[in-house]
């Protein structure tokens, strides 16, 4: 089974990226969960999703799990939250900053020795939707970091799953998402 665990900030769309996975995962055949846990349930509030993905059906319905991903979309909380809680010695971070990847793990020890990637998914969210929602951007990089999904096949889906959304909106999504798949180190 394969787990994926969302830190965020509510608000800044980390359930609605789990949601959007989820979309996507289920059109392949796969058994999928998106759940989210919210802390005050305040806008800026640190809150976590989660994703969980299976050959077969899916009868965890817990919190608790031992990620594949950590994927941290509000960089602060790799200071404030301890993001790798539960993981494991293979788990895969993909953490949203503007510091280099030696950088953030300098200064935040908890993450020497892990497989951490990093993108600036709120500058891209900034540049391409012109709002810090960081979400698909995350979703671009854990398509490059993970190889789950081929990047054309993942974009078709998404722009299914953003369809009640106007035009220019679903392209400045696509061209986030595509960025930070680019820009993910």
């Amino acid at each position: 089974m394969l787990e994926i665990r969302w830190h965020s900030r509510a608000g800044q769309g980390a359930v609605t990226g789990a949601k959007g996975l989820a979309d996507v995962v289920s059109t392949t055949g796969k058994e999928v969960q998106a759940f989210a846990f919210y802390g005050s349930a305040k806008r800026g509030a640190a809150m976590t999703a989660y994703n969980r993905v299976d050959d077969k059906p899916i009868l965890n319905h817990e919190k608790y799990m031992n990620p594949d991903y950590v994927l941290v979309i509000d960089p602060a909380l790799v200071y404030t939250t301890d993001v790798t809680m539960n993981d494991k010695p293979e788990t895969v971070y993909i953490i949203t900053t503007h510091m280099s990847t030696d950088e953030l793990v300098a200064s935040q020890p908890k993450l020497a020795g892990k497989n951490v990637h990093t993108v600036d998914c709120i500058k891209i969210a900034q540049e391409t939707i012109g709002k810090a929602i960081p979400n698909t951007p995350m979703l671009g990089a854990l398509m490059k970091v993970s190889g789950m999904y081929e990047m054309d096949f993942f974009k078709e889906s998404m722009v299914r799953v953003l369809k009640k959304l106007p035009k220019k909106i679903i392209d400045a999504n696509m061209e986030a998402i595509q960025r930070a798949y680019d820009e993910v180190k």
